[in-house]
């Protein structure tokens, strides 16, 4: 069955492009790139909401893009049980629209990181982590200022009890409550994480300091495309 995306381009977006290459020319879903302007997705599988600075990060990251006319139709898709997947940005996004629980800060030193770290997946049961397992560690870069992830205790007892965190981070990184690096909705058709798998999803690209053929990030992809494919008309 043949699957299709949408990528959501915001202004200030600049990994929206890595991940329509990943999407189209890597997994060879078929992709459309929708302008944040545009009211209405086009009919498709999965919606990804990419990284970058989404209009250069004012008030909070993500407090403006949460209002953009696509949003309206971003929320349609998820509540209607449509995969969609939040990166850095994307995934600050989700947040602010109330896809997601909790809140990304600013990083606990007030730094900016772009490293590789190591992350550990806590479960397998959800279509973006399905083609690996629980317990896996992936190497995956991270490029943020507010990825210090956040949410009160009531809320952290709900995530931890339902299964919700799906990675954590294996050392402190970003200061992220509980070492939380990506969650879910309820749900389990709405994602977000701070690390960019798109990153590290073919060998060309390498892996940590860009010295290994690391393509964790692609098994994330995988697992969406499959996902996707199972639910594709």
């Amino acid at each position: 069955m043949t699957v299709s995306a949408a990528v959501i381009v915001f202004p200030g977006s600049n990994c929206d492009d890595d991940c329509r290459h990943v999407l189209a020319d890597v997994m060879g879903v078929s992709t459309h790139m929708v302008w944040h302007k545009e009211t209405s997705l086009p009919a498709v599988d999965l919606v990804v909401l990419p990284g970058g600075f989404s209009y250069g990060d004012y008030l909070r990251c993500g407090a403006i893009s949460r209002f953009s006319p696509i949003m309206q139709s971003v929320v349609a898709h998820a509540e209607k049980g449509g995969l969609t997947f939040g990166i850095c940005n994307g995934f600050q996004i989700l947040t602010e629209a109330g896809l997601l629980p909790g809140a990304l800060l600013h990083n606990r030193r007030l730094k900016f990181l772009c490293q590789d770290v190591t992350l550990k997946v806590e479960h397998s049961d959800s279509a973006l982590t399905t083609e690996v397992g629980a317990g896996d560690e992936l190497v995956i870069p991270i490029a943020h200022n507010e990825g210090c992830y956040y949410i009160d205790p009531e809320g952290l007892n709900r995530l931890e009890g339902e299964g919700q965190v799906l990675f954590r981070y294996t050392e402190d990184v970003n200061g992220s409550l509980g070492g939380i690096a990506g969650i879910s909705n309820a749900g389990r058709n709405v994602f977000g994480m701070m690390p960019h798998p798109e990153r590290c999803a073919e060998p060309i690209i390498g892996g940590p300091a860009y010295g290994s053929d690391n393509t964790d990030g692609r098994r994330l992809f995988e697992g969406l495309v499959k996902a996707a494919a199972g639910g594709a008309a």
